[in-house]
């Protein structure tokens, strides 16, 4: 259908469109299955868009066209065990060896990692000291490189996160992405556009949340009248409804910016903190709507509010996100 291809123009072999149309596709995919909402944004906007964004034209012509196909899926290693929400303290180093650079290090808890072709990974140049974060992009089967332990999760359990291992592995110069120093830069840029698609993620959710409980309030009936004609239960439906909303609308308006060039950090950060903070709510109200059924695994609601905690977790938790939208308020 291109989704693999949405925001990548057509005359590069994608599907065209803008930051919008990928919210939309993320949310319709994630309302019926979150993990594959997470699937394809890490393919698409971690993985893909950075080789558009700051490859160069040999690497868009080598790359794009295989992964906006599918041939390949597109993965984004930053994360390490020290280097979580901090995301300077990686420890993976970048040395330089003729027209190689020697790849050493250890990489978690990445989306696609074990299925992933090609890999945008983060590692730091020694000599440049605090300013070394390069980006580099790694094709499977490089010698040196190799994926191992695929994490058991509580949620999004068909989307799968494995650990990528370095070691003395050799990465063309030609692989390098943007220049050297530039990683960081790279990183926080591509983490602002990939927490619009947590946001878009968390809203799919959230309706199919919205759309089942509305639907077994309607029909469950207990003391001679449907459970939604209770105030208790309508009301958290009608809240549900109007947060959803507000979702969208800061969703949308990070998108938005982000597609006229303007500013959007806050945007995104705001937006990934409404959307998925609401979608952990939304989980555990339709729970409660559901009562016993919903504990139930063979409840759909069981799933939803598994899947629904790795949004305000993963692409900067909910505290990090506090942190960027304060920290402008406060000058620092």
């Amino acid at each position: 259908m291109g989704w693999m291809g949405l925001g990548i123009p057509k005359e590069h072999g994608g599907s065209g469109g803008d930051k919008i149309s990928t919210v939309i596709a993320i949310e319709e995919m994630s309302r019926a299955c979150a993990s594959t909402g997470c699937i394809l944004d890490a393919h698409l906007v971690l993985g893909t868009e950075p080789i558009y964004r700051f490859g160069t034209e040999e690497q868009k012509r080598k790359y794009l066209p295989m992964l906006i196909k599918g041939e390949k899926v597109a993965s984004f290693a930053i994360t390490e065990m020290d280097a979580g929400s901090d995301i300077s303290r990686i420890q993976t180093t970048a040395v330089l060896d003729g027209d190689h650079y020697i790849l050493n290090g250890v990489k978690i808890f990445i989306t696609n990692g074990d299925v992933a072709g090609t890999v945008i990974v983060f590692a730091n140049i020694p000599h440049l000291g605090k300013k070394g974060m390069t980006a580099f992009i790694v094709d499977k089967g490089t010698p040196g490189f190799r994926k191992s332990k695929k994490y058991d999760k509580l949620g999004m359990r068909a989307a799968t996160q494995s650990r990528l291992i370095f070691k003395n592995c050799r990465v063309p110069v030609a692989n390098r992405l943007g220049a050297e120093g530039e990683g960081m830069k790279i990183c926080l840029s591509t983490l602002d556009r990939g927490r619009i698609g947590i946001a878009a993620q968390a809203l799919g959710i959230t309706r199919a949340v919205l759309e089942e409980a509305s639907l077994y309030a309607s029909q469950r009936v207990q003391f001679n009248a449907p459970i939604g004609q209770n105030q208790a239960v309508a009301w958290k439906l009608a809240e549900m409804a109007t947060d959803l909303d507000a979702a969208r609308l800061l969703t949308y308006q990070a998108a938005y910016l982000c597609d006229a060039g303007l500013p959007f950090t806050t945007q995104a950060a705001m937006a990934k903190l409404f959307a998925t903070e609401l979608c952990m709510r939304a989980a555990v109200d339709g729970i409660q709507i559901y009562g016993g059924r919903g504990y139930m695994m063979d409840s759909p609601m069981q799933r939803h509010f598994r899947d629904a905690k790795l949004t305000t977790i993963y692409e900067g938790t909910s505290e990090v996100q506090h942190m960027v939208i304060a920290r402008p308020l406060l000058k620092v």
